[in-house]
């Protein structure tokens, strides 16, 4: 889910925004753009960058999504924007690993909100697009909402209204983060769904096999006992196994809509991966080392909190860590250190890149909306910095156990309830803000800064304060003394 400075979510392609920008330095911004953006757009005969997978998506128009940054890092939410090239590209994991590597070190993965729900809707989106069980997925047929709808409640039994609410909420978290492709009453795999491996095509046909379509939506679900196909679909040609693995989270999502009518396998569409950007550091060491560096990455850069360096060989070894650092290095990231734990964070180079980079195509710098920033900087007011003034917060930190009430921030902001409720519910799937539920009336529940300010770097944070100081007291000798050292 999400970290920030996300801006421009296409930017026009892997060219260099400085005539000096080095072939290296370049790799890693569009790393970090496609991470902060979501899936940069290429033109059709343009090649990917080193260490990204390059996605036709044939016969679909697209449009280009609009994210905006949080301070941290990952795209955010996709939205309406121009006509863009049918061609993205998405970076690729090292060799073939899937954030679902965090269950085996015990590491939480980032939350999604009512996770239940949205994975099964998910589910529903496969069962109605894909089609042709003998090809990948991806890209698969576009299906009409309602079959969609039809599909979710045949699933889970029940058709009442507030069933249809939830999945309709599900359908738009999805687009939101790249999992669906919407346009109106038409839906499609997005390009998250392409990240998914081979190994793992075997254990989602026999979901798919399994799930029931949307004309069982009306009578009693029956799940098969065995992998035969549901009698509501055609026997689909059968495809050899592989060896089965899980897949979880993936990259930002990719908004806009599909041109290709309902039912059809949009022409064209195909999928190739470049040349990894990781190999040459990997190479040098065993199996079993650069697995334990492979792991390490996928940790620090996926996991919701900061890892224990306990847990990974390639955090506690020096000589290890230098790899891991330069292998982030490569994809516009670096390692941050608390105490014993590690995560990583946007490198301030190529944050600072990012930020004053203008949209490509709205000619303006895409961001936060003006009442998200002003509800993010409230919460921080409130939970942050009026606890460090009394004392109660010593720690260089931007994280608070104080949560502010949403009846205070109803209190502070002239914004609308509407556009208030909005600007939470994004800037918690961002992962700014976290949600604190009551634990009773001395501890009563509000919102907190979210997770990713624990990627926030020593620079970030010192211009995050400077910010904050600015926002509160521009006419303090401190807001004074921090606009004449910017001069």
């Amino acid at each position: 889910m999400a970290e920030t400075p996300t801006t421009d979510t296409a930017t026009d392609t892997v060219t260099s925004t400085d005539a000096a920008e080095t072939p290296a330095l370049a790799a890693a911004s569009a790393h970090a753009r496609a991470r902060a953006y979501g899936p940069l757009t290429l033109r059709l005969t343009e090649p990917a960058p080193p260490g990204f997978i390059r996605l036709t998506l044939g016969d679909a128009v697209t449009t280009a999504p609009t994210t905006p940054p949080t301070a941290t890092g990952d795209a955010v939410r996709a939205t309406s924007g121009p006509p863009t090239s049918p061609v993205i590209a998405l970076p690729a994991w090292p060799d073939g690993a899937t954030p679902s590597i965090l269950d085996e070190y015990g590491a939480a993965p980032v939350p999604v909100e009512r996770s239940g729900e949205t994975r099964r809707v998910l589910a529903a989106c496969l069962r109605a697009c894909w089609s042709d069980l003998s090809a990948e997925p991806w890209p698969g047929v576009p299906a009409s909402v309602a079959d969609v709808l039809a599909c979710y409640r045949a699933l889970i039994g029940r058709g009442d209204d507030m069933t249809r609410s939830r999945a309709v909420g599900a359908l738009r978290r999805l687009a939101d983060t790249g999992w669906i492709i919407r346009s109106g009453d038409v839906v499609r795999l997005g390009p998250r769904c392409a990240t998914w491996p081979p190994e793992s095509h075997s254990v989602l046909r026999e979901l798919v096999r399994r799930l029931p379509g949307p004309q069982a939506a009306e009578g009693p679900v029956t799940l098969p006992l065995d992998a035969s196909t549901p009698p509501d679909r055609p026997a689909p040609l059968e495809a050899p196994e592989a060896p089965a693995a899980s897949s979880e989270e993936a990259h930002p999502g990719h908004g806009g809509p599909a041109a290709a009518p309902v039912g059809a396998r949009p022409g064209g569409a195909g999928r190739d991966e470049t040349v990894s950007d990781l190999d040459g550091l990997l190479s040098p060491y065993d199996e079993r080392r650069r697995a334990e560096l492979v792991a390490a990455f996928m940790a620090v850069d996926h996991a919701a909190e900061p890892v224990h360096e306990a847990r990974f060989a390639a955090l506690r070894d020096p000589a290890l860590r230098r790899t891991l650092a330069e292998m982030l290095a490569r994809r516009g990231r670096t390692l941050i250190q608390r105490r014993d734990t590690w995560t990583s964070g946007y490198d301030d180079d190529v944050a600072a890149r990012m930020a004053s980079a203008p949209g490509a195509d709205t000619g303006r710098r895409p961001g936060l909306s003006e009442g998200e920033r002003a509800v993010l900087t409230l919460v921080l007011v409130h939970s942050v910095a009026i606890p460090r003034a009394d004392g109660l917060l010593s720690e260089d930190t931007w994280l608070s156990p104080y949560p502010v009430a949403v009846e205070e921030l109803r209190r502070r902001t002239l914004l609308p309830i509407g556009e208030l409720e909005s600007a939470l519910r994004t800037l918690r799937q961002a992962g700014l803000l976290t949600q604190v539920k009551a634990v009773s009336e001395e501890t009563p529940g509000g919102y907190v800064p979210g997770p990713q300010f624990h990627r926030l770097t020593a620079a970030a944070r010192r211009r995050l304060q400077e910010e904050l100081i600015l926002a509160a007291g521009p006419q303090t000798p401190l807001a004074t003394a921090i606009r004449a050292r910017r001069a």
